[in-house]
C-alpha cells in the first residue's frame, strides 16, 4: 500500500510546451469524438490551466488543424453521427441544428444534416411521441392544457409547428400519415 504525503500541499502541473499540447489533443481525441472548435476550446482551457513554456504563442490553431488534417478531427463526419442520432431519438431539425451550434458547427457543414432531419422530419415526430406517450401514443385523451403541454414539448424537441399541432391534437390510437 502506497502512502501519499498530503502535508506537500497541492500537485501543479508543469506548464504546456509544443510537445505537451500536441500529446494533449492526442489524448483527448483518443477518448472523445469532437469537433475543431472544442478540441481548441480544450486546448485553451489547458493552456489557461497550466500555462505556456514554450517560444511565442502557443501554436493551438496549428495543432487543431494538424489534427484535422490527420483525420483526427471531421467536422462534417461529427455532425451527421450527431445529426442522426438526435434524429433517431426523435428531435426535429431546429434541434438538430441548435446542437450542432453548440458544439462549433459551421452552418455551410451543417446543411447537409439539416437537409436529413427536414427530410425526416415526419419519423422523428412521431418517434419523439410514442417516446413521451403524445397524441396518438396516449393512453387517453389529452385535456386542453395538457395538449398544451403536448404542443409545447414537440416544439421544443424542434419540430415545426404544424407538425406539432397534427400529432398533438391527434387521438390517442389514430393512424397519421405524412400526407396529410
Amino acid at each position: 500500500m502506497s502512502r501519499r504525503n498530503y502535508t506537500s500541499g497541492p500537485r501543479t502541473a508543469k506548464p504546456l510546451d509544443a510537445e505537451a499540447l500536441n500529446q494533449i489533443a492526442l489524448a483527448y481525441l483518443g477518448r472523445y469524438a469532437t469537433t475543431r472548435a472544442k478540441l481548441r476550446h480544450y486546448l485553451v482551457r489547458k493552456l489557461a490551466s497550466r500555462g505556456w513554456d514554450g517560444e511565442g504563442d502557443p501554436p493551438v490553431d496549428r495543432v487543431v488543424e494538424r489534427c484535422a488534417e490527420l483525420g483526427y478531427v471531421d467536422d462534417a463526419g461529427f455532425a451527421m453521427a450527431r445529426g442522426a442520432a438526435l434524429t433517431r431519438r426523435g428531435f426535429g431539425e431546429q434541434r438538430v441544428a441548435a446542437a450542432l451550434r453548440a458544439v462549433g458547427i459551421h452552418a455551410e457543414t451543417a446543411a447537409p444534416v439539416r437537409e436529413t432531419a427536414r427530410a425526416e422530419a415526419w419519423e422523428a415526430a412521431l418517434r419523439f411521441a410514442r417516446r413521451k406517450r403524445i397524441g396518438p401514443f396516449a393512453q387517453e385523451d389529452a385535456d386542453p392544457d395538457q395538449r398544451r403541454r403536448n404542443l409545447a414539448a414537440l416544439m421544443r424537441a424542434g419540430h415545426s409547428l404544424d407538425l406539432a399541432r397534427r400529432i398533438a391534437s391527434a387521438s390517442p390510437g389514430a393512424f397519421l400519415t405524412d400526407d396529410e
